[in-house]
């Protein structure tokens, strides 16, 4: 089952933005059955992870971690992209275009400190994210 596309603007060039609460309404709109949830963003300079929603010190912690593995200048070399945004692409491929999340009662089975995130490399810009409920 196939539910609407979220829309999420993005107002740095590099940030996470929850958006767990948009899929639990989405999932909620829609009436979903139990089953596996795909969130997917079709973006190569955007990202989708889960990760703790209680500290935002973690989202900061992410992303200096991701800057400091992937700098936009690296130490040796340099990018050939002409575009100047191969970091961006590099930490998404990294941290990945999808997750997969169950689904039972019609809400995402999160853990307690858990949340959805849409990552943002090279914002701002508008990011859409694709929901599929795959039924149980």
């Amino acid at each position: 089952m196939r539910l609407p596309d979220l829309s999420v603007q993005t107002h740095a060039a590099c940030e996470l933005v929850e958006i767990t609460g948009e899929v639990r309404a989405a999932l909620r709109a829609a009436g979903a059955p139990d089953g596996l949830l795909l969130v997917y963003v079709p973006h190569t300079t955007a990202a989708v992870t889960i990760q703790e929603n209680a500290d935002p010190d973690v989202r900061a912690d992410l992303l200096l971690a991701l800057q400091n593995a992937v700098p936009a200048r690296p130490a040796r070399g340099s990018y050939r992209h002409a575009e100047g945004n191969s970091d961006a692409h590099v930490k998404t491929a990294l941290v990945g275009t999808s997750a997969t999340v169950i689904v039972e009662g019609g809400a995402p089975v999160l853990g307690t400190w858990q949340g959805i995130y849409l990552c943002e490399f090279d914002g701002p810009r508008r990011r859409t994210i694709c929901l599929k409920v795959l039924p149980g």
